[in-house]
């Protein structure tokens, strides 16, 4: 198969404004319902191994069985914790996630060039690391797929606040938020109930799991966003993964 890069899954003009605005009406359950009776085991769910995607993953393996489709990605500056989740996350659900690494030859390059913390020095060599190290990766990893869940929620940052539900990026692959409308409260209580493992950076201050020198604990009352790239204006605070165009 051609590269994702060559391949176009979808015009935009295939979900139509209507379409779209029904997808928007759908709950959770139903959506993910939509998007595998639509596309099939296809579809790819995404996960940083942060509560919000170990309940999208419970919840797209009770909608389609255990051959579900889950991916990580591993920037090779990951927290132990993360890496734990992978063990707890097989053992709770059947799922192993499939983990896709960066290039070797990139990174050392671009450690090599500007230093192995260029990150802190600007947004463009921190925005540069990430597509190292998270945006060729995730391009690799769905590669052959027409859709793909993420459990990106609106309340999350300013840059997430006009999620919608269903969107067609620019390759024409569907991306899906079934969780966008839920509140953290409401994250927390399904993971409560269904008895899911949570990452225990969670219960160290961390409402957001990203690369250990570029996440921090956040102070009581802080955004849930405050601890990701926190000497960034909040406005420039995505890594590309979840940007359009």
């Amino acid at each position: 198969m051609a590269s994702s890069a060559e391949t176009r899954f979808h015009d935009p003009a295939d979900l139509s404004p209507s379409e779209l605005a029904r997808l928007e009406d759908l709950d959770a359950p139903a959506l993910i319902d939509w998007a595998f009776s639509r596309y099939g085991l296809g579809v790819q769910v995404a996960s940083s191994l942060a509560v919000e995607d170990v309940v999208l993953m419970h919840l797209a393996v009770k909608r389609a069985g255990p051959e579900v489709r889950v991916f990580t990605l591993d920037t090779g500056r990951l927290n132990q914790e993360t890496y734990d989740m992978l063990d707890r996350v097989k053992a709770t659900l059947g799922v192993a996630p499939r983990v896709f690494f960066p290039d070797s030859q990139a990174v050392e390059r671009y450690v090599n060039d500007h230093g192995a913390n260029a990150f802190y020095d600007s947004v463009e060599l921190r925005k540069a690391c990430c597509a190292i190290r998270k945006v060729a990766p995730l391009a690799r990893a769905l590669a052959d797929a027409p859709a793909w869940l993420t459990g990106l929620r609106r309340d999350q940052s300013v840059t997430r606040a006009a999620l919608r539900k269903v969107e067609v990026d620019s390759s024409g692959r569907v991306k899906v938020a079934p969780l966008s409308d839920w509140t953290e409260e409401q994250v927390w209580a399904y993971c409560r109930e269904h008895r899911l493992p949570a990452n225990a950076l969670h219960a160290q201050g961390y409402p957001s799991i990203g690369c250990a020198p570029c996440t921090r604990a956040v102070a009581p009352g802080e955004h849930a966003r405050a601890g990701r790239w926190w000497w960034e204006d909040a406005s420039s605070k995505e890594c590309g993964l979840h940007t359009k165009g």
